[in-house]
């Protein structure tokens, strides 16, 4: 099943075919650090994430492709007008802040990749800085004044339009319909209003600047990403991808000055997702409408406001649930942001997760004592299953078909290739059993393969991470059916049957294998691919263990109640009530 995509090159959607598979090249245009990072960083970095993640997940279910992940950091010639006139962004601030460049760069990088952490992104596999490639950027701008491309004027190097007939070809501007000053004031060095700085002189007192054959001064913005991309990825690489905002000018003057240098196409698949609008209008500083995800996360003194003093958020909301609103919509479709749309995506997140840990607590309860003990995945001390891959705690993603031992050879490949690689990359592990062919019964086997398949032509189709979690919920609901009808009976959810009990059944072993596949499903689609993480009850401790520890007591409760100690019995559920865990007594047993 191949991957089809948006191309904005062609504005059409195309196969996806890698220029060398089962590598693929991927260079996301990342965050100027002069600031916290806002909604809007989420949307494109959450968006980017998945797309990464679903060319990652290994076949049959998935491409298995080899993805280098290269995402830049720009910390030096973004402008204040994105293009050649104004201040450095980071200078800017650090003069409002009495601080030198490079300590705001520092504090709001360190600030992106926290809140990039929370919302559970994949670090990219290379984050190269403007700042440390100046050599590169100085050597394609002079690769381009030698060949006719640029010219120097008083220390600054500017890109000729004119002599690039292709400029203008990924956002449909074009070159004679271009006039001056539409986009900024004119500049009188420049040959034409059009043309673009590669290299800046540096003014009297700029603290940002290089020395280089025309003089001290600073890299254009667009020049960065043409060097590091080129220099991490080829000269032709695969995917680009960033924002709609910034189609025009940056990736239009990164494919000019990039393929006038080189003399071959630059990128052959340009994907962008679209921007982000708060209650209908724009988000944007100048607005006043701006909302940092600090300010999601964790709120702010006196409420998030804008600045009329209308309030913007009303509470917080934790980065799984921004995750799961990003995602449900397209990433070429424009997110809306308000509290009632956090407050649904967060509804929805909620019910999604309880649906997965009631399945996971039956597929637990459902693995033999003997398989608990022999099992390594159940070492949740392992920092490998953190977050990158988990639905709620680092769980194993998997089940043998006979459910009598956990060694056998299915789950033990299984579990080993949909553990991700320590930086994410599946290059070793292209291939993987489908969690559907785990399961013992025809009709639990059909039901996953089934969703299995909704869900890969959903992300196959242009990433459509709106339908993949609806086929998630599908599954939810499957699975819920599947546990009141006694699928995991009588070692179901949160079951009070002994170990002695469960042996004894004759269908234990299919509906432990059952739920077991169904379970390795949920954790693969909603973790390994969809990113989604939901910190632990409690207190933050170990969902496994809790769950241990509540069996554990059901268990006492249920010995106590057979041996008529009903004071014992009561004292137990009381207890655990206080602790806010709800024991329910009915046919299958006990669940909470």
């Amino acid at each position: 099943m191949a991957v089809r995509l948006y191309n904005s090159l062609t504005r059409q959607r195309e196969e996806f075919s890698p220029l060398n598979p089962p590598r693929v090249g991927m260079y996301v245009c990342g965050p100027t650090v002069y600031g916290h990072s806002h909604l809007g960083h989420a949307k494109s970095y959450v968006s980017f994430d998945a797309i990464v993640r679903w060319l990652r997940t290994p076949a049959p279910l998935g491409p298995g492709f080899d993805v280098n992940y290269v995402q830049n950091i720009t910390d030096v010639g973004h402008l204040t007008d994105d293009a050649d006139e104004g201040e450095d962004k980071v200078v800017a601030e650090a003069r409002r802040r009495g601080l030198h460049p490079m300590a705001v760069v520092e504090t709001f990088m360190r600030s992106y990749l926290d809140d990039m952490d929370a919302l559970n992104n994949t670090r990219p596999d290379i984050m190269p800085r403007a700042t440390a490639h100046i050599p590169e950027q100085i050597a394609l701008t002079q690769r381009l004044i030698e060949s006719g491309h640029a010219y120097e004027v008083n220390g600054s190097v500017y890109f000729s339009v004119g002599s690039f007939p292709d400029y203008g070809k990924l956002s449909g501007r074009k070159f004679e319909e271009m006039e001056a000053g539409a986009r900024v004031a004119v500049n009188t060095e420049k040959r034409n209003p059009a043309d673009f700085a590669l290299w800046k002189r540096a003014e009297e007192g700029h603290i940002m600047r290089w020395p280089s054959p025309w003089g001290e001064g600073f890299p254009g913005w667009h020049i960065e990403c043409s060097a590091m991309s080129q220099k991490y990825l080829g000269l032709t690489f695969d995917i680009h991808g960033g924002g709609l905002e910034n189609q025009f000018p940056h990736h239009e003057c990164e494919i000019a000055q990039s393929e006038a240098a080189h003399g071959v196409p630059f990128v052959r698949y340009w994907l962008h997702n679209n921007m982000c609008t708060l209650e209908g209008q724009k988000m944007g500083k100048s607005l006043g409408n701006s909302i940092s995800l600090k300010d999601v996360f964790y709120g702010r003194e006196g409420g998030v406001r804008d600045k009329a003093g209308n309030v913007l958020l009303d509470r917080t909301f934790e980065p799984v649930v921004v995750r799961h609103f990003i995602l449900t919509s397209h990433y070429r479709q424009t997110l809306d942001f308000s509290s009632d749309a956090l407050r649904a995506a967060e509804s929805g997140s909620y019910k999604l997760r309880d649906a997965a840990r009631e399945l996971h607590r039956a597929a637990h309860v459902a693995q033999p004592p003997s398989a608990v003990s022999a099992d390594p995945s159940r070492d949740r001390s392992d920092p490998s299953r953190d977050r990158k891959g988990a639905v709620s705690q680092p769980t194993d993603p998997s089940g043998d078909r006979g459910g009598a031992t956990s060694t056998s050879a299915d789950r033990a490949q299984l579990r080993q290739a949909m553990n991700p690689l320590p930086h994410g990359r599946g290059s070793d592990r292209p291939h993987a059993p489908l969690p559907s062919s785990l399961a013992t019964s025809d009709a639990v086997r059909s039901a996953l393969a089934e969703i299995e398949q909704r869900f890969a032509e959903a992300m196959n189709e242009d990433f459509n991470t709106a339908a993949a979690i609806a086929t998630l919920f599908d599954l939810a609901k499957r699975s819920g059916e599947w546990l009141r009808d006694g699928l995991a009976a009588p070692g179901g959810a949160g079951s009070g049957a002994s170990a002695g009990d469960r042996d004894a059944d004759p269908k234990f072993a299919t509906r432990a294998a059952d739920l077991r596949a169904a379970d390795g499903l949920m954790q693969h689609l909603a973790g390994d691919v969809l990113g989604f993480y939901w910190p632990a009850a409690l207190g933050g401790a170990d969902n496994g263990k809790q769950d241990d520890l509540i069996r554990l007591l059901i268990d006492l409760r249920a010995e106590a109640r057979k041996n008529k100690d009903f004071a014992l019995g009561d004292q137990i559920r009381q207890r655990l009530s206080a602790l806010g865990v709800e024991l329910r007594d009915g046919p299958q047993g006990t669940t909470w």
